[in-house]
């Protein structure tokens, strides 16, 4: 008796590549939920370094995805829900156990609402689409991205590990930046899209030398840099809402 059976394919037969950045993608998001194992054991030190590792990872399957000519809808679809694990829910949670808990129920609620906005942030991101004529906003994104969010949202936590000064009433900071950076995520604040920076080929031996002075400032003064880092992304958000005003009245004029 023949019946018609439909395999269930992790990958499809027809782009068998898509399996090395969905790899990347699965390992990210391992890495990523792993920090708040690490904010319970109190370790907070690592629990930033594995969300590092989770961003990073999650800026290379992309990339990797278009180099191979390995995109699937599979990939994308998982992309995002990986996202929101490793960037709205596992923030917030290591931001709970190191300083909202001490606000409550309130401080619950921040957790919620910030895991809320940046699900809305990437569901509305999947259905953004941009005319031909607009092709300039493809160097924008329509609110803070998730893993800058995500970046952003540690700030106090990585400022209190690098010991560059020592603050009191981290709870109340926190809850602060908690609440802005998730107001950012769902607004319309253009921001860069620094994954789309094109680097001229005559540069790349300084962009290359670049990337090996900072890997060097991370793993020698590891907060400090992260910490700077957070602080030049937060003044590059409102010059990115100038530029981008500034070219959308160079297209209507």
């Amino acid at each position: 008796m023949n019946e018609n059976k439909k395999s269930f394919e992790v990958v499809s037969n027809k782009n068998p590549r898509a399996i090395l950045p969905n790899t990347l993608t699965i390992i990210g998001v391992c890495i990523g939920l792993s920090s708040i194992k690490f904010a319970l054991d109190q370790n907070y030190g690592l629990s930033i370094i594995a969300l590092l590792i989770s961003g990073i990872l999650d800026t290379l399957d992309g990339r990797i995805a278009r180099l191979i000519k390995g995109t699937s809808k599979v990939g994308k679809e998982l992309d995002s829900l990986t996202d929101v694990i490793s960037f709205g829910v596992a923030p917030s949670f290591v931001m709970y156990f190191w300083a909202i808990n001490e606000l409550g129920k309130f401080g619950w609620m921040l957790v919620l609402v910030y895991t809320v906005c940046c699900a809305l942030r990437l569901a509305r991101f999947n259905l953004t689409t941009i005319e031909d004529n607009e092709s300039w906003k493809i160097n924008f994104f329509e609110g803070v991205p998730s893993p800058a969010a995500a970046g952003v949202v540690l700030l106090p936590l990585i400022l209190n590990l690098s010991a560059i000064i020592q603050f009191e009433n981290k709870e109340i900071i926190s809850a602060a930046v908690i609440l802005i950076t998730s107001l950012l995520m769902v607004s319309k604040v253009p921001t860069y899209s620094l994954k789309r920076i094109l680097i001229p080929r005559s540069l790349g031996i300084f962009l290359l030398l670049g990337i090996g002075v900072y890997l060097s400032l991370v793993i020698f003064y590891t907060f400090e840099t992260l910490f700077f880092t957070g602080v030049i992304y937060i003044i590059l958000i409102p010059i990115s809402y100038f530029h981008y005003k500034l070219n959308s009245s160079a297209i209507f004029n």
